[in-house]
């Protein structure tokens, strides 16, 4: 596969208007769309495994997720998932690492070899035979390391992801991938909603140069209004998502929410963003209410009460399904947080949200990679 000319990938690492001579401004992104359209008619994209839906009128009991799953890495944790008879399964961001071997040309080639190996992968066709799936992205799975809006290659990587994962019309119409939908009969209605962190997201202001890096990350908070996460359309969306009635709302984040406790990626780097989003909830229609987060290759359960939220919020961050960088007892101690009511889960890990509508409560809970619980909060709403 021929790639484009070496001036093209350069002037698209960031997707800076380039303004001409009468004022007309043109995007990197603009100038790379006759690429794209000619490389979607020249290759054939890869495509998942078939799999199974779940009706809406399916009152869900029984809710896993997990994130931060390498395509080259044992597969295992599939089945395990699979154990726990979940009525559907949230693969939250970091599916693949398809970035990892990323050369920086405009053709993704890394990242589309990534999802051809989760194409042929045994053990994700049985368990997308079986189980409903819902889907977001993070960064890796996005094509570019803490990417965001300028990334000048993300249209592309969503076409990628969108016929990879056969996305929804209502997703394909436009911009990003955020979605939202309701399952459950009267009365035991349960809202998905999965965020897109990444296609819309402000570049995030770093630290100055220091001789040791950071330990527990490079940025730092920005209060700029004008930086965003979700952008302007996407926030609209979210406020008539929240505005629905449903008895039980799973909010899917794949950057942590509430944590301040490091200064890798999350909400804390727009901290004015994050107020929005603490507000938008609390004016939601009346529901039970949990967030969903992964990305940090260990996880936990976090929980705050911020005046802009007028309540309690809850939190479960599981990562990773097969990509763990170190140990509980390691990870606890180097990061601190009274927010976390947990250690920090740092083996192989996956969540579950377990629903009693009796009893209106939901227990959150970490699994590990036999199957056994590893940190679990029961909660009324």
């Amino acid at each position: 596969m021929r790639k484009p000319a070496l001036a093209i990938a350069a002037a698209t690492m960031l997707a800076a208007p380039l303004a001409a001579d009468n004022d007309v401004e043109l995007s990197a992104e603009d100038l790379l769309a006759p690429y794209y359209a000619k490389l979607k008619q020249e290759i054939e994209l890869p495509v998942a495994p078939a799999g199974v839906s779940l009706p809406h009128n399916h009152t869900i009991t029984r809710l896993a997720f997990g994130s931060c799953n390498h395509q080259l890495r044992s597969q295992h944790m599939w089945g395990q998932i699979a154990a726990t008879s979940p009525d559907i399964f949230l693969f939250i961001g970091d599916n693949n690492y398809g970035d990892q071997m990323w050369d920086g040309d405009a053709a993704l080639t890394s990242l589309r070899e990534a999802y051809g190996v989760m194409a042929e992968t045994p053990e994700l066709a049985a368990f997308r035979a079986r189980v409903p799936m819902m889907i977001t992205w993070d960064d890796h799975d996005y094509g570019f390391n803490d990417g965001g809006a300028s990334f000048a290659y993300r249209g592309w990587s969503e076409t990628i992801f969108e016929t990879f994962w056969g996305s929804s019309d209502e997703v394909k119409s436009r911009p990003g991938i955020y979605e939202s939908r309701m399952f459950g009969e009267e009365g035991k209605v349960t809202q998905i909603i999965t965020l897109d962190t990444r296609f819309f997201r402000s570049d995030l202001a770093t630290m100055p140069y220091q001789n040791e890096r950071p330990p527990l990350g490079p940025y730092q908070p920005s209060s700029d209004p004008e930086k965003t996460i979700l952008g302007d359309a996407q926030w609209q969306w979210l406020e008539q998502e929240l505005a629905k009635p449903a008895d039980l709302r799973i909010v899917v984040s794949s950057i942590q929410v509430i944590t301040d406790a490091h200064d890798y990626e999350a909400w804390e780097n727009l901290p004015l963003e994050r107020e929005k989003l603490y507000a938008m909830l609390a004016e939601r229609e009346d529901s039970g209410l949990v967030l969903l987060s992964g990305d940090r290759h260990a996880g936990g359960i976090y929980t705050e009460a911020p005046e802009a939220a007028g309540e309690q919020l809850w939190e479960l961050t599981s990562s990773s399904m097969n990509y763990s960088f170190s140990s509980t007892e390691r990870n606890t101690a180097r990061e601190p947080d009274p927010k976390r009511l947990t250690d920090f889960i740092s083996e192989e890990n996956f969540g579950l949200v377990e629903i009693d509508w009796e009893a209106k409560t939901f227990t959150m809970s970490l699994r590990g990679s036999q199957g056994e619980t590893r940190v679990a909060r029961t909660l009324e709403w």
